[in-house]
């Protein structure tokens, strides 16, 4: 042919990574991608143009074979011509498509492509080719994961160290048996009494108080309000009352507190305190303020369900008047105890013991005059 000329060593060959036939020539040792022809001759079927005679074709691009499979199982070969422009996109291999096909193009001579014979892969092999896709998939997954998990876990346990290394010193019983150590037989009464024989009136010594809330059980829930939730628990078979403070009423728990540590505050018309403690972790926070528990609740829900004579009703009115007056009254000494007033004085802040009278309670609001 007249362009067969052109070339030195004119043979077909086949790129199997992109299945596509150029012709190629050597030049001083080198081997180069010869140009498509200005005009090339191709073999058609099932591809040809209208105006193709004897299933031949014309082109300025190349030559191609192309088989595809069916739905049916079968396969169907075509062969034709395919222009210069877009070639390059539409002589790749297309083994893994939906439907499978496989193209191989040619340029080296007309009629080339009527020895091109592209042939499918077995589906055996595609799907082993999809399971080792997955296998590495699910592999690096797996690896990703679990290096994710030894740093999650390292992370927590620096972190548990961490907070373990602030927390206070635990005191041994032996150098701290006076404050922290209970006796079996102690109940919360003798604890009391001897602290206010002893000690200056102010309730019982901090470190006691703590060893008494986390002693604690909880039994049941009795009551709410803004400032958190109380609850009747259990110390040592004892009931006490537990009233626990929102995170976000830190400082009415401080302010209640403080006031009950008053020296010389302990009153049998005011609500007995027992201890106040700080629980919880990083991620949670409880304020404990604990109390005597009396079973009747407060003035207004006994008032509701209670019907009482004279007498009852005297001792009612002035067992409250005797605990606010000495909220009101100071008195003088080394240590002395400041007027306090309550400020939120209500029947609902009252509350009735066994014996008919009453004690006053809730001091959230209270103030000390000084």
């Amino acid at each position: 042919m007249e362009n067969e000329s052109n070339f030195l060593d004119s043979r077909p060959l086949r790129n199997s990574g992109k299945g596509n036939i150029y012709a190629r020539k050597e030049d001083g040792g080198s081997t180069v991608a010869a140009p498509p022809q200005k005009k090339l001759w191709c073999h058609c079927h099932h591809y040809c143009p209208e105006n193709s005679k004897n299933n031949t074709c014309s082109t300025d691009g190349y030559c191609f074979a192309m088989v595809e499979e069916e739905e049916s199982g079968g396969q169907t070969f075509t062969t034709g011509c395919i222009g210069l422009e877009g070639s390059d996109f539409q002589c790749r291999d297309t083994p893994l498509s939906q439907p499978r096909r496989l193209i191989a193009c040619c340029t080296d001579q007309d009629f080339c492509n009527k020895d091109l014979h592209p042939t499918l892969p077995p589906l055996e092999d595609q799907a082993f080719s999809e399971a080792n896709v997955h296998h590495k998939a699910l592999l690096i997954s797996v690896t990703v994961c679990s290096i994710l998990l030894v740093f999650i876990i390292i992370f927590c346990y620096f972190r548990y160290k961490r907070q373990e290394t602030r927390q206070p010193p635990h005191y041994s019983i032996g150098l701290e048996q006076d404050e922290t150590y209970i006796p079996p037989g102690e109940s919360l009464k003798d604890l009391i009494e001897q602290s206010q024989s002893s000690g200056s009136g102010s309730g019982l010594p901090l470190l006691v108080q703590r060893t008494i809330a986390k002693q604690i059980q909880m039994v049941k829930q009795i009551g709410k309000g803004r400032y958190g939730e109380v609850w009747m628990g259990k110390w040592r078979g004892e009931k006490v009352a537990v009233k626990v403070f929102f995170t976000t009423e830190e400082a009415s728990w401080f302010r209640e507190t403080e006031i009950y540590q008053t020296v010389l505050m302990r009153h049998e018309n005011i609500l007995g305190f027992i201890a106040a403690d700080i629980k919880g972790t990083g991620s949670w926070t409880q304020l404990y303020l604990i109390t005597d528990y009396h079973e009747n609740g407060s003035l207004y829900d006994y008032l509701k369900s209670t019907t009482l004579d004279t007498k009852a009703m005297l001792k009612l009115a002035y067992s409250s008047i005797s605990g606010l007056c000495h909220l009101h009254t100071e008195i003088f000494s080394t240590q002395g105890k400041p007027a306090i007033a309550h400020r939120d004085l209500k029947s609902k802040n009252i509350l009735v013991k066994k014996n008919g009278t009453c004690c006053i309670a809730d001091l959230g609001l209270a103030v000390k005059f000084i």
